[in-house]
């Protein structure tokens, strides 16, 4: 390694990948990077470093993506429950940031006085805003979501967890009314004693179902079917509902084994 402290650099990287997949290109493994399934560090001059444990991910991402044909949302999702890819944050804002067809910027969560109860308060993009794709509406002010029974402090670990994803939108930091929603059943869980990561379990039970769908629904999505855009989202929200049946259903057998009927 031609790197101090055992880290490799992207050609290095490379080369070592090829002795197991000779067809995989350089900048393949920036793909995957872009993706999330990988995240090197950086030098002062702003080259990859990659450790042992990334080209372990590197490896296991190819290997799932070209022999088992897994899609790359579930990729990540594997990676992770190897304890080769960290769940934090970091990767998981990166990923939607990339992802998400609106624009949208995540911010942190300020800290609260106990004595701050502002009202809680709406914004609504102006007709002049760039984001047209925004949400019509968000509430702002974080301290004042107190009013729904949230803490800041609760809030700050949802965020955390992924299960939360504040924005930026007027100026303001904000929460979609989907957020709010998702904030207060986690943190009936939560007040439960819930361990936070039983939490993010749950998220990833979701992502993976979406995943599900998303390969169910591929042909539907072909462009080759000349499906208009309300066919295509009839189609994928019929499938999202069998699937949906089928996990109900699913769930309500394993309950059933659980509690011994």
């Amino acid at each position: 390694m031609s790197v101090s402290g055992g880290r490799m650099k992207i050609g290095e990287v490379h080369a070592l990948l090829r002795q197991d997949f000779p067809d995989i290109e350089l900048s393949k493994i920036r793909y995957y990077e872009d993706k999330g399934l990988v995240e090197p560090s950086r030098s002062r001059k702003g080259y990859r470093l990659y450790s042992d444990r990334d080209v372990a991910c590197l490896r296991e991402a190819i290997r799932l993506a070209q022999e088992e044909f897994v899609p790359l949302r579930v990729v990540r999702l594997r990676l992770v429950e190897q304890g080769l890819l960290n769940d934090g944050p970091s990767s998981v804002a990166r990923q939607v940031a990339r992802d998400a067809a609106a624009p949208m910027v995540t911010a942190p969560i300020p800290a609260v006085a106990p004595a701050a109860r502002p009202a809680l308060s709406v914004v609504r993009p102006s007709s002049n805003d760039a984001n047209t794709s925004a949400p019509a509406t968000e509430y702002a002010a974080p301290e004042s979501l107190r009013e729904l029974g949230l803490d800041a402090t609760v809030l700050n670990q949802l965020v955390g967890l992924g299960l939360v994803a504040p924005s930026s939108l007027v100026g303001e930091t904000t929460f979609s009314e989907i957020d709010i929603r998702i904030a207060q059943a986690a943190g009936a869980l939560l007040s439960r004693g819930s361990d936070g990561r039983f939490l993010s379990a749950l998220r990833r039970v979701v992502e993976r179902e979406v995943g599900v769908i998303e390969d169910v629904t591929e042909p539907l999505r072909s462009p080759s079917r000349r499906m208009t855009r309300d066919e295509t989202r009839a189609a994928v929200a019929a499938v999202t509902s069998e699937v949906e049946t089928l996990r109900t259903l699913l769930l309500e057998r394993a309950l059933s084994t659980y509690l011994g009927h």
